[in-house]
């Protein structure tokens, strides 16, 4: 049987649409969903490796929605699907003679061949380190899309774009010695920045995650970046 869950209501389904869309624009493929005590956490892969010489650095978006019910899953679904069936339920719940309140949505079908969904990053333990700038992000993020545009003209192979792809989002950020520029074009592609607010930078074991109130960048460092 597949599993459900029930957001608050309509707006929290039209803010879990826009984030699923953003992440598909980047890449198309799976979203992980992971629910217990009233709270859905919903990760998606913007950067990952795709084999042993690939050296993308692993960047994930995370969002959290509070849900109605007490269910509890962690689940893989294919992103496109899970939008069809949010889009569905959106328009009946706004329909003029719809009762307000909670929204249930039903998962599609689960995959089992997403690599990057066996990486969980840890739910607890992290320390504030720092802060940077929107502006320095966003910089970083547009400089980047500019770089790999100029170097990638069209009809480019797959083997030489991801190779490009590792090169530029694998540098790190001026002033951010253990974060990779793939984490600003995360948060600028998710729609995680904000102009009028800072980006807070969190680090435990291998992982940083870079926080504003629209949602989470997090990073697996490479082991040879941790800090001493």
């Amino acid at each position: 049987m597949n599993q459900s869950f029930s957001l608050v209501d309509s707006l929290a389904v039209a803010d879990l649409q826009t984030y699923l869309s953003r992440a598909a624009r980047v890449e198309e493929g799976s979203v992980r969903l992971i629910a217990g005590s009233g709270v859905l956490a919903v990760y998606t892969a913007i950067l990952y490796q795709r084999g042993l010489l690939d050296q993308t650095p692993t960047v994930l978006g995370l969002r959290t929605f509070a849900t109605d019910d007490e269910v509890a899953f962690d689940a893989v679904v294919p992103i496109r699907s899970l939008l069809d069936r949010l889009a569905r339920v959106r328009e009946a719940a706004e329909a003029d003679d719809a009762p307000a309140g909670p929204v249930g949505v039903r998962l599609p079908l689960e995959v089992s061949t997403v690599t990057w969904a066996g990486i969980s990053p840890p739910r607890g333990g992290w320390r504030p380190v720092g802060e940077t700038t929107y502006e320095l992000m966003e910089a970083t993020a547009r400089a980047g899309i500019a770089e790999i545009a100029d170097a990638l003209p069209e009809g480019t192979g797959e083997q030489l774009v991801q190779r490009v792809r590792a090169e530029v989002w694998g540098r790190p950020i001026d002033g951010l010695e253990y974060v990779p520029a793939g984490a600003a074009f995360a948060a600028e592609s998710l729609g995680f920045l904000d102009p009028e607010e800072p980006v807070t930078v969190l680090e435990t074991g291998t992982w940083t995650r870079l926080t504003t109130q629209r949602g989470h960048t997090l990073i697996k460092r490479q082991a040879w970046s941790l800090r001493m």
